[in-house]
């Protein structure tokens, strides 16, 4: 009988431990990437009273209780962070502490030092790969994601241009003749700009156009010739002269006044096999229009895209992919070790991580502006709490209750 006392702290003893992971469930009912744990008892040997047969078994309390964390995915939501990042389905982001430590998360909040290190809301580097001289090698170690940080893009001086757009089937060669004029900015090596103007003038010739290509004298020290030619179209207003495989039009500017490499720009007039200008009997109009330069342009932000991709954006409007995100699949993530600040460690129990790209290899992917919730259940926990609670309680009345019987058993010597 009296070994009661010990079954009954045992299970005092267990059922506390259980509300503690209740209650550390619910103070993370708001932590990005938490997931909720439970708590597993188990039985202790029992003693067979009697002949020793098993007829008569009786156990000797409740063991310490185990924790499990389960990996259940969370709720995605989204974040008004630009560096924010949500990971659905399996795995964890990969991260390295101040110690060097490789360890495992999937908080999501994420934020850039003075250093462009890209960094936890704790702390921690994230891991991936980062774009150098221009590429990004994703097959390659992982290491510490650098972002630009107040860096200047240096211009990327014009090569080639193109212009989509229709000539008027219809239009008179006069006189005067009917014309029509476009033009596209253009850089140099300094970044400086350029205008470049193309003239049409309907020819007498019929389905034909004669143009001339043009800069303002105002940029170079000395004025340049205007580059001319025509275009042919055929009864379907297709064009066919120049063709396809012909040289395109060209224009050479030299002598700029900014002191800028001299430019060397190509007309491209078709895309592929298809040609960019057509002539049908509708007015003459530019649909779209393109070229490879750009002016120098400072940074803007940095921020993450869905797959994992660090992306930078330049006052230009450009975007460019800076760096790439590394997830890690572990096959029993139930073996990891919580270290704190929404970071996992493995156990001697854990399978080696494979570490990748998201998407790849039974890996979840990132949502970037998205964090995941934590998936505490705050019902499901206020329920476990109340029958814990009720455990806790009736177990103290098996206390009470063995103290009487052998205080009865005492008095039996009176």
């Amino acid at each position: 009988m009296f070994t009661s006392f010990n079954t009954a702290l045992s299970a005092l003893a267990a059922h506390a431990t259980a509300v503690d992971v209740v209650g550390n469930n619910l103070a993370n009912l708001n932590t990005p990437g938490f997931k909720a744990s439970v708590v597993a008892f188990h039985d202790l040997v029992t003693q067979s009273l009697g002949a020793g047969l098993g007829e008569t078994q009786v156990g000797f309390g409740v063991g310490r209780p185990l924790t499990l964390r389960q990996f259940s995915q969370g709720a995605i939501k989204s974040s008004s962070g630009a560096l924010d990042a949500a990971v659905q389905g399996d795995g964890f982001l990969v991260v390295r502490d101040s110690t060097g430590a490789l360890l495992y998360t999937r908080g999501g909040h994420l934020q850039a030092d003075k250093h462009g290190n890209l960094l936890t809301s704790t702390g921690a580097k994230l891991q991936g790969w980062t774009e150098s001289a221009g590429v990004l090698n994703t097959t390659g170690p992982i290491g510490d994601i650098v972002v630009p940080v107040g860096s200047l893009k240096a211009p990327i001086p014009s090569s080639a241009f193109s212009f989509d757009f229709n000539l008027d089937a219809t239009a008179s060669a006069g006189p005067p003749p009917d014309t029509f004029s476009t033009s596209i900015e253009t850089f140099d090596s300094l970044g400086g700009s350029h205008i470049i103007t193309v003239d049409f003038t309907k020819s007498a010739t019929a389905n034909e156009w004669d143009y001339s290509i043009s800069v303002p004298d105002a940029d170079v020290t000395a004025p340049v010739a205007p580059v001319t030619g025509s275009l042919t179209f055929d009864s379907s207003g297709a064009l066919t002269t120049p063709a396809v495989t012909d040289a395109m039009p060209n224009i050479q500017i030299t002598g700029l006044v900014s002191g800028a490499a001299d430019l060397d720009l190509t007309w491209d007039l078709w895309d592929g096999a298809s040609p960019r200008i057509s002539q049908y009997a509708q007015p003459s109009a530019v649909s779209a229009n393109a070229q490879d330069g750009a002016p120098a342009a400072s940074l803007i932000r940095v921020g993450l895209g869905d797959g994992g991709i660090v992306l930078a954006q330049y006052s230009n409007g450009e975007q460019k992919i800076v760096g790439q995100l590394a997830m890690a699949s572990i096959r029993n993530p139930e073996s990891l070790i919580a270290v704190g600040n929404n970071n996992y460690q493995l156990s001697a129990r854990s399978a080696l991580p494979a570490i990748g790209l998201p998407g790849t290899g039974g890996r979840g992917t990132v949502l970037g502006g998205a964090t995941e919730s934590s998936t505490v259940d705050i019902a499901k926990e206020f329920t476990n709490l109340i029958v814990l609670q009720r455990g806790y309680q009736a177990n103290t009345r098996v206390v009470t209750t063995v103290d009487e019987l052998s205080q009865e058993t005492i008095n039996l010597k009176r």
